[in-house]
C-alpha cells in the first residue's frame, strides 16, 4: 500500500489541491516568499528568537488542561489545549509573530493583513506594534460591527482598519481587498494571511508556525498519560490554522483520530452554512485550488456562521487533502450546538470560550466516546471578544 504524503510538495501542492494560481502582477511577491521562506526559517538566528518570543512574550508553552468536570459529564477524558491563554487570547499570534520576523529578514517595512473575527487582525496590529512597522488591517464591514471590541484593540495599537463594502462584508472580501493592496505594493510591504489558505507558500509556512501546538501536545501528554497519542484530536476549521497546528505533528500517526470541525451555521441542509468540505465543491480561492462554496456557475456563494472567524467560502488545501484521503473526519455543528457547548464549558469549567473553539466543544455531543479514550481539544480563543453575541443568546 503506498503511503500518502501530508505535507506540501515542491510545487505547493497538497494532493491534488494548493499551488499559486496567481495573476502575473503578483508573481515577484509569492516568487520572492517561496524562494526564501524555508532558507531563512531554518535560520538558527531565527530559530533562537522566535523561540525566545514564544515563550517570553506569546507565553507558551500554553498549557494541557485537564477538564475533569466535562470529562465527568461525558464520561471520558478530555483536555484542553489552552490557546486562548496566549498574549491576544488566540493561536494567531503563534504565526504572526513568525511572520513578522520573516518579514524583517525580507526587508519590509509595512504589513498588511486580512481578519473576520479580528483576532488575527489584533495579533498582527501586535506584532507590528513589537517591530515598528506600519500596519493596514482589512475587515468585512459586517465584522466591524459584530467585532467592534478588536476593532478598538487593533486602532489602540497603531493599526489602520479599513472597513470592506463589498460581497456580504465579511472575511472572503477582507481578503480580497488584501489581495490588491499587495499586488500595488509589491516593494516594501508583507502580505500576513492568517491562515492556511491562499497561494503557496502561505499554507505551509502558516501550518509550520501554527505546528508548536501539536509538538507541545506530544510532549505534555506524555508527562501526563504516559503516551504522546492521544485517541484523537479535536480542532475547529475555517481557513483551518488552529486545526492544522494541532494535527501537524500527527499526521503520519494514523492511530490518532483527526477530527476537524467545520461551521454547521443553521444547517448544511439550509443556505445559512459555512461547511466547505460537506457542501462544497473543488475549486480556485484566494490563489488556491481547494474545496469551496460555489453555485453551478463556479460563483463563489456566501457563507454564514455565527462566528466571523468561520465565516469563509473555502478551506485551506491541507485539509481539503485530508478530507479526500480519509485521514481527518470532517463534521458540521450548527449555531445553536455551539451556544450551547459553550455555556457547557463555562458552567463547567469556568472558560467562556470563542465561538469558534465552541464548535469543536459541540462536536463532543456527535462523537462516540470511550471511558478510556484520551481526547484532546484544541481551544484555539477566548470568548471575550463574543460576549455581545452570547449575552444577547441566553439573555442574562
Amino acid at each position: 500500500m503506498q503511503k500518502i504524503n501530508y505535507q506540501v510538495n515542491e510545487k505547493g501542492y497538497y494532493g491534488e489541491f494548493g499551488g499559486a494560481w496567481i495573476p502575473e502582477m503578483m508573481f515577484a511577491n509569492i516568487d520572492e516568499l517561496r524562494r526564501r521562506y524555508l532558507e531563512i526559517i531554518q535560520l538558527p538566528e531565527f530559530i533562537k528568537e522566535l523561540d525566545q518570543l514564544f515563550q517570553d512574550y506569546v507565553g507558551r508553552p500554553s498549557p494541557l488542561y485537564y477538564a475533569s468536570r466535562l470529562s465527568e459529564y461525558y464520561g471520558t477524558s478530555i483536555f484542553l489545549k489552552r490557546e486562548d491563554l496566549n498574549h491576544t487570547g488566540s493561536h494567531k499570534l503563534n504565526n504572526t509573530v513568525g511572520q513578522i520576523l520573516l518579514a524583517q529578514r525580507l526587508g519590509k517595512t509595512r504589513i498588511i493583513a486580512e481578519t473576520g473575527a479580528g483576532q488575527h487582525g489584533v495579533a498582527t496590529a501586535t506584532v507590528c506594534a513589537l517591530k515598528g512597522m506600519k500596519c493596514v488591517v482589512y475587515m468585512g464591514a459586517l465584522d466591524v460591527q459584530r467585532q467592534a471590541p478588536n476593532v478598538k484593540k487593533m486602532k489602540m495599537l497603531g493599526a489602520e482598519v479599513v472597513s470592506v463594502q463589498s460581497g456580504n462584508k465579511t472575511l472572503k472580501d477582507a481578503t480580497n481587498e488584501a489581495m490588491r493592496d499587495w499586488i500595488k505594493n509589491p516593494e516594501d510591504t508583507h502580505y500576513i494571511i492568517g491562515s492556511v489558505v491562499g497561494p503557496h507558500p502561505f499554507p505551509d509556512m502558516v501550518a509550520r508556525f501554527q505546528s508548536v501546538i501539536s509538538r507541545e501536545i506530544k510532549a505534555q501528554l506524555l508527562g501526563k498519560t504516559g503516551s504522546e497519542f492521544p485517541t484523537r484530536i479535536i480542532a475547529c476549521v475555517g481557513g483551518g490554522s488552529n486545526a492544522a497546528g494541532a494535527f501537524y505533528h500527527y499526521l503520519n500517526h494514523n492511530q490518532v483520530e483527526l477530527i476537524g470541525v467545520e461551521a454547521g451555521g443553521k444547517g448544511v441542509d439550509t443556505k445559512d452554512t459555512a461547511a466547505t468540505l460537506l457542501v462544497g465543491s473543488p475549486g480556485v480561492l484566494h490563489a488556491s485550488r481547494t474545496m469551496l462554496m460555489q453555485n453551478r456557475d463556479g460563483q463563489i456563494t456566501e457563507p454564514y456562521s455565527i462566528s466571523a472567524g468561520l465565516d469563509y467560502p473555502g478551506i485551506g488545501p491541507l485539509h481539503s487533502h485530508l478530507h479526500k484521503t480519509k485521514r481527518a473526519k470532517y463534521i458540521a455543528t450548527t449555531d445553536e450546538e455551539v451556544l450551547k457547548a459553550a455555556l457547557l464549558l463555562t458552567r463547567k469549567e469556568g472558560i467562556i470560550p470563542a465561538l469558534e473553539s465552541a464548535h469543536a466543544l459541540a462536536a463532543l455531543e456527535k462523537l462516540k466516546l470511550n471511558e478510556n479514550d484520551v481526547n484532546v481539544i484544541n481551544l484555539s480563543g477566548s470568548g471575550n471578544k463574543d460576549m455581545e453575541t452570547y449575552l444577547n443568546a441566553f439573555n442574562f
